[in-house]
C-alpha cells in the first residue's frame, strides 16, 4: 500500500541583527555572565528592532525557506505559523506573511503552544498532508519573547530571545517504511493542570494587557526532563527504532542542562546533538527550526540521518517527532 509523507524539502532562518551579551545585561541587573552560563549555558541572545515584528522574521525565514526548495509562494497551499508572540490579537501572523509572500491560494493560520509550538504545528501540518488535504506545507516558527519579559526579573528575561525558522514539507508517496525519507511520527501532548509554572500574566479576555512572562524555573526543570523523556519514548516506539539509531537529537533551547539530560536518556554524546542555546537562548518555537537549518546548512545533518526532535512549553504542553532527513 502506499502512503503520503511529508518530506523536508526546504528550511529557512533568520536572526534580528542585534547581540544582546550577558555582560551587557549584567549591567542593568544583578546577574553576571557566569550566573548565566552556569545555570542555562546561555552566552548571548538576539533581540528584534523597535520595528521588527514576529510577522518580519517569519517573513525572512519562510523566504529562505522557499528558495531553498526551489519553491515560489504560489506552490504553496498551506502556512502554519506557531508563535505565542504575534503581531496583533487578530488576524493571524500567518495570514501577514501569507500575504507579503503574495500567496493568493488555500489557508494559514496560527497555532499556540508556546516552546512545543513548532512540534504541534509540524504535527498539524503532517497530517494534513497525510490525509491528502495539502501537498506543499510551510510550516513557520516565529518570535518576539524580547515583548514579553519583564526586563527587571533577571530569572526571566536572561534566557529568552528573538528569532525564526522555517521548513518547506512536500507530499510524497511511499510505503510507509522508517527508512524512507520524511516525517514519521508526531506526538503532542499537554495536562493544563500546570499553568502558574509557566504564563503570561495578562491577555485580552483577562487583565486587556499583553501581561509579562512569569515562571518556577525549578517546577519546569522537573516536568520538562520526564515529560519530554515520555514523549522521545513514543517517538521511537511508533517508529520501530531504537536510540541506537538516531542520528541527531534537535531538542528545544531552552536549557543546556535539560538538552543534557535528553542526551543522556537517548545515549547519545553531546558531539550529536544540536546546540544553538549559547548563542540564540530560549526562542520558544522558533528554536528547533532554528537549529535544523544550522545544521543542516553547516553540513552535520545529511540526507536520510534520523533526527529527533523534542520540546516543551508552558501549558504545559509537550511533544516530539521523528523525522528522517
Amino acid at each position: 500500500m502506499r502512503h503520503l509523507r511529508a518530506q523536508v524539502v526546504g528550511c529557512g532562518a533568520y536572526l534580528p541583527e542585534r547581540v544582546v551579551s550577558n555582560e551587557e545585561l549584567s549591567h542593568r541587573l544583578d546577574t553576571s555572565d557566569e550566573w548565566i552560563r552556569q545555570r542555562t549555558g546561555i552566552c548571548e541572545r538576539r533581540i528584534a528592532a523597535d520595528d521588527e515584528h514576529t510577522s518580519h522574521l517569519g517573513l525572512q525565514a519562510a523566504r529562505a525557506a522557499l528558495e531553498a526548495a526551489g519553491f515560489g509562494a504560489g506552490d504553496i497551499d498551506l502556512i502554519i505559523v506557531a508563535t505565542s508572540t504575534p503581531d496583533q490579537t487578530f488576524p493571524a501572523t500567518a495570514t501577514r506573511i501569507q500575504a507579503e509572500l503574495g500567496m493568493t491560494r488555500g489557508a494559514a493560520f496560527d497555532v499556540q503552544a508556546v516552546c512545543s509550538g513548532f512540534v504541534y504545528a509540524l504535527a498539524v501540518a503532517d497530517n494534513f498532508i497525510r490525509a491528502g488535504q495539502s501537498r506543499n506545507v510551510l510550516v513557520i516558527g516565529a518570535e518576539t519573547f524580547s515583548r514579553i519579559l519583564d526586563w527587571e526579573d533577571r530569572s526571566t528575561c536572561v534566557l529568552f530571545g528573538d528569532g525564526a525558522g522555517a521548513l518547506v514539507l512536500a507530499a510524497a508517496e511511499g510505503n510507509g517504511k522508517a527508512e524512507e525519507r520524511g516525517v514519521l511520527s508526531t506526538h503532542i501532548y499537554s495536562d493544563g493542570r500546570h499553568n502558574e509554572a509557566l504564563y503570561v500574566d495578562g491577555g485580552p479576555g483577562s487583565t486587556r494587557t499583553v501581561g509579562h512572562l512569569r515562571m518556577e524555573g525549578r517546577e519546569v526543570f522537573r516536568h520538562a526532563v520526564v515529560r519530554m523523556s515520555q514523549a522521545i519514548d513514543a517517538a521511537l516506539d511508533a517508529g520501530g527504532v531504537t536510540p541506537g539509531d538516531i542520528d541527531w537529537l534537535v531538542p528545544h533551547q531552552a536549557n543546556i542542562r535539560i538538552i543534557e539530560a535528553m542526551a543522556k536518556r537517548l545515549n547519545l554524546p553531546m558531539d550529536r546533538v544540536v546546540v544553538t542555546v549559547d548563542r540564540h537562548a530560549n526562542t520558544s518555537a522558533a528554536s528547533i527550526p532554528l537549529a535544523l537549518c544550522e545544521a543542516s546548512g553547516d553540513g552535520r545533518i545529511q540526507a536520510g540521518d534520523l533526527i529527533m526532535i523534542e520540546a516543551m512549553g508552558g501549558g504545559f504542553t509537550w511533544g516530539s517527532a521523528l523525522v528522517r532527513w
